[in-house]
């Protein structure tokens, strides 16, 4: 039996179609990513299942690193004995993380989102921007994939984007695609409307953002039974419900009569992780990790575009 999970040998790579070979040393020709800002693994996921191998990853959050190593310790176990399982990227010398192609971010999104005050670069943690840029100065890696708030797109009336799309173009030489990405476009019943951006050392390597698919996944399915909502709430990060006729309410649902409020349970389904994906946390934090995290679908399919751009477009052409 697997100890860390409690569930056969490599069930969470199987159940997520994950590749065993990726727990090995890197291939040769094999693609490698960091995981900056990375709550639960979600990029981690998404980039092993394209069969990227991750050799670096920040996260300064303890109960999100102890979800973290509880279900990436399997997948990648080097990882967590080699000195690549950082906290704060604030603290983290250019120097310390390895050479990779590939830099993945779910940047801190409060300082653009509705729920925080909007304040972006004036919010300490809107700089937090700074160190995705500084690390891509240093590392020159083949591309990044950036995921933040919508509200990003417009906030400051554009400047803030105007900003990060400034520095990743002129500044350090990418070429830079973007596109409002929603949960539900990728099979998972939330709306989750998310700013995806992604970009390439080689600016010559074109770049489409892959294409929806039909929903077929609904709350019904999440729930187990007959919910009255075929696409869910977003999932927010903690708080306590304000009751279903609350126009702020967005964890509570009549399921087959009943008012039942979201678990985590349910949680891992629209966000699109494994069924045996594990919080070794309390259940208070396990909603606000996944509050927190990405839609693992979308993630997966955009991770899919870019390593299979990397891979037709190698050394240059």
């Amino acid at each position: 039996m697997n100890v860390a999970f409690g569930l056969p040998p490599l069930t969470l790579l199987d159940n997520f179609g994950l590749n065993s070979k990726n727990m090995t040393a890197k291939n040769k020709n094999q693609l490698t990513f960091i995981d900056l800002f990375a709550g639960i693994g979600g990029f981690h996921l998404a980039f092993n299942s394209a069969g990227a191998k991750c050799v670096f990853v920040s996260e300064w959050d303890k109960h999100a690193r102890k979800t973290y190593q509880q279900n990436f310790s399997k997948i990648d176990p080097e990882i967590f004995t080699n000195g690549n399982f950082a906290g704060d990227i604030k603290k983290v010398k250019e120097k310390q993380i390895p050479d990779f192609d590939i830099l993945t971010a779910g940047f801190p999104c409060q300082p653009f989102s509705h729920a925080g005050y909007k304040k972006g670069f004036a919010d300490p943690r809107g700089t937090l921007f700074d160190n995705i840029a500084r690390i891509i100065k240093a590392k020159k890696p083949k591309a990044y994939f950036l995921e933040n708030v919508s509200h990003l797109l417009k906030h400051d009336n554009g400047r803030t984007f105007s900003i990060i799309k400034k520095t990743l173009e002129d500044d350090l030489g990418y070429s830079f695609f973007h596109k409002i990405v929603r949960a539900s476009d990728f099979n998972l019943p939330q709306h989750r409307a998310r700013l995806f951006m992604v970009g390439f050392k080689d600016k010559s390597i074109p770049f489409e953002f892959p294409k929806p698919v039909k929903l077929t996944m609904t709350m019904s399915d999440v729930w187990g039974d007959k919910c009255d909502k075929k696409i869910g709430y977003t999932l927010r990060v903690g708080g306590r419900g304000s009751g279903i006729n609350d126009r702020r309410n967005w964890d509570s649902y009549h399921v087959s009569g009943k008012i039942r409020k979201l678990t985590s349970k349910e949680g891992r389904k629209m966000m699109g992780l494994p069924e045996n994906f594990e919080f070794p946390v309390s259940e208070a934090q396990a909603m606000k990790q996944l509050g927190n995290s990405v839609a693992v679908n979308a993630i997966k399919a955009v991770a899919k575009q870019i390593t299979d751009s990397l891979n037709k477009y190698a050394d240059g052409k």
